[in-house]
């Protein structure tokens, strides 16, 4: 009886040895299966052609207005405000007086100033007229004299003091702002007006390594301003940054004349169009932008050849919308691959769809 229960032990197993291995043998057959289909197997990809394309020079650039000047005024002694004499959208001219200010300190000093003077003045008389009947010793007259010269100087300061109480303008424009009332007491660095000039607006933009180049101070520019679409104005660059900034972008600064009815306004958002005045266009290779890999940065993408996709490193220069240009690495009439290279790998085989 224990032969047999061993017997039929040892068949079981022989069978479970021979069901494993058939199974492992079905499953390393179908892995090779799989591995010879992916390498037979094609991806489906689009593809574009690299061409070259006529490009215009021309280029535009945004920003925001500014007033050619602007200035905030703030008190610079302690006071209180006797008269304000403009309103804010007031135009005022340089040397106007905007405000008259009474401060007691400067007249204190002022008063100070004056007796301290006249009392020099009288002490140097008096040794004047006593050195010359042996009263007074030279060097006593010396010292009287310098005490006079200092009181003048006190005094000649306090009355400047005494008139910077009246707050001039020291540019020309328009009133924008009035912080102060009648009657407003001042303290040191008080804000009392804003005054911009827009006569002149400036309009601030950048542009990338590659225009910069073509740029110079002085050069006329096509300005619009966004609310203003049917009108063009005329600008000339003043300013061109001889360093980028973070974002590897130059400013430059517009200068531009505004209309007597001053319709551009500091604020505005302004558009200009810079022109080449040697040449119009040139001839570019391009590539569209969506052929690289990850990024224009990347610098990569896949040329369809003889069915098989073949990865190349190319040169990207200028960006023109869904186009890039290309200055290495691609000839004229290339076909890339502009969808599905995410499945792709070097030498991979490729079956181009419409």
């Amino acid at each position: 009886m224990k032969k047999n229960v061993i017997y039929i032990l040892v068949i079981v197993v022989a069978l479970a040895l021979i069901a494993f291995t058939l199974m492992n043998n079905k499953q390393e057959n179908q892995t090779k299966t799989d591995i010879v289909a992916q390498k037979n197997a094609s991806v489906a990809v689009k593809v574009d052609t690299v061409k070259t394309e006529t490009s215009s020079l021309n280029f535009t650039a945004n920003g925001n207005f500014e007033p050619f000047k602007e200035l905030d005024f703030s008190a610079e002694k302690p006071g209180r405000v006797v008269r304000v004499l403009v309103e804010e959208g007031d135009h005022v001219r340089v040397g106007q007086t905007l405000a008259i200010v009474r401060s007691e300190q400067v007249s204190a000093e002022l008063h100070a100033a004056e007796a301290a003077y006249q009392n020099a003045a009288t002490n140097y008389k008096r040794f004047e007229n006593a050195l010359k009947t042996g009263g007074v010793t030279e060097q006593q007259m010396d010292q009287a004299k310098l005490t006079l010269v200092t009181a003048q100087s006190r005094l000649e300061q306090a009355k400047v003091n005494a008139g910077d109480v009246n707050i001039k303008a020291t540019i020309k424009g328009v009133v924008n702002k009035r912080y102060i009332e009648p009657g407003s007491v001042l303290g040191a660095a008080t804000p009392m007006f804003d005054i911009v000039d827009v006569s002149k607006l400036k309009l601030r933009v950048t542009v990338n390594e590659s225009q910069v180049a073509s740029l110079k101070v002085g050069d006329p520019v096509n300005i619009k301003a966004s609310v203003l679409p049917d009108r063009t104005f005329s600008g000339k660059i003043t300013f061109i940054a001889p360093k980028s900034d973070s974002s590897l972008n130059f400013p430059v600064e517009i200068e531009i004349s505004n209309n007597p009815d001053n319709a551009l306004k500091a604020g505005m958002y302004g558009t200009a169009t810079f022109t080449s005045s040697d040449r119009e266009s040139e001839k570019i290779l391009v590539a569209p932008r969506n052929a690289f890999l990850g990024s224009v940065s990347s610098n990569q993408v896949f040329v369809a050849e003889d069915g098989v996709a073949k990865l190349t490193d190319v040169t990207a220069g200028r960006i023109f919308g869904d186009k890039v240009e290309i200055l290495d690495g691609l000839d004229s009439n290339e076909l890339v691959v502009v969808t599905g290279q995410i499945n792709l790998q070097d030498g991979s085989k490729i079956d181009i769809i419409d």
